[in-house]
């Protein structure tokens, strides 16, 4: 059941990247996701820059120690989607092109967003 649930939680991280990357295209069509989508935005682009440590990781972490594992090996979500979320090598200048690419595609996003409205 922890490990289930720990994988569980990956998906919801993963998800939660998305949201963060390219949310505003759901303003699009739901005005009112701008109130949930640019205070997401904001803190993934922080936790990116800083190296913040998202509150999913520890849960994720807690949940796999229960379910007597030691690390993300086996499955699929383990295999695929941890490496994207949790990526070997990231550098301070790599977290900065990374916020500032989730800042701008935002931007852009609004900015095709404001100017369809006029």
């Amino acid at each position: 059941m922890y490990a289930w649930l720990a994988d569980l939680v990956v998906l919801i991280h993963f998800a939660f990247i998305l949201f963060v990357i390219l949310g505003g295209l759901t303003v699009w069509r739901w005005r009112w996701m701008v109130w949930l989508h640019v205070p997401a935005a904001v803190w993934g682009a922080l936790i990116i820059q800083f190296g913040w440590l998202c509150p999913l990781t520890p849960l994720e972490n807690w949940l796999r120690v229960q379910a007597g594992e030691e690390g993300y090996a086996g499955g699929f979500i383990s295999h695929y989607l941890l490496p994207l979320i949790y990526p070997g090598g990231l550098t301070p200048e790599l977290r900065l092109i990374l916020a500032l690419l989730t800042v701008a595609v935002n931007l852009l996003i609004y900015g095709l967003l404001w100017r369809r409205r006029r």
